[in-house]
């Protein structure tokens, strides 16, 4: 029998753990699509397709947390929850990856190069908060992947 965890699949927490994953992707998603010029920034880019990948993720499993809430099922057998492990895994990694360059990108060209201050049209500031919501929908993909194998550990 597996242990019940905060933040497990079929849960309340595991579905408002996912519903943020996929809220914080969306926002980075937006302000990073909204800004100019994202596109000449391959760390821009590869933070967009990562956090793409994630909010499809996460709604996945939202949905799925919903049907087993509604239906009263028990999502924790070791097939799904090893599948729920690996996938949080990949996106965990990928959406860490992503933060980071994009972060480091950011740092180069508005610290260390003032390159926001001398050219005013570059959306400095929308990257910047862009690349915090990624880090906080990392910050809950990391948190659903550790509940994850946890769980997956205690069968």
């Amino acid at each position: 029998m597996m242990k019940r965890m905060v933040g497990g699949p079929g849960t309340r927490s595991g579905f408002f753990l996912r519903l943020g994953q996929c809220a914080f992707g969306c926002a980075s998603i937006g302000l990073m699509v909204t800004a100019v010029e994202f596109s000449n920034f391959t760390a821009f880019c590869y933070l967009i397709a990562s956090m793409g990948l994630q909010v499809l993720w996460s709604f996945g499993l939202a949905c799925l947390d919903i049907y087993a809430l509604r239906r009263k099922r028990d999502l924790q057998n070791p097939i799904l929850v090893s599948l729920f492990v690996v996938g949080d895994w990949v996106t965990a990694t990928l959406s860490l990856a992503a933060a980071c360059s994009s972060a480091g990108i950011i740092v180069l060209y508005a610290k260390d190069l003032d390159f926001c201050k001398k050219h005013k049209s570059i959306p400095c500031h929308r990257y910047q908060v862009s690349v915090a919501m990624a880090f906080i929908t990392w910050f809950f993909t990391a948190m659903s992947s550790h509940v994850m194998f946890w769980i997956l550990a205690s069968v």
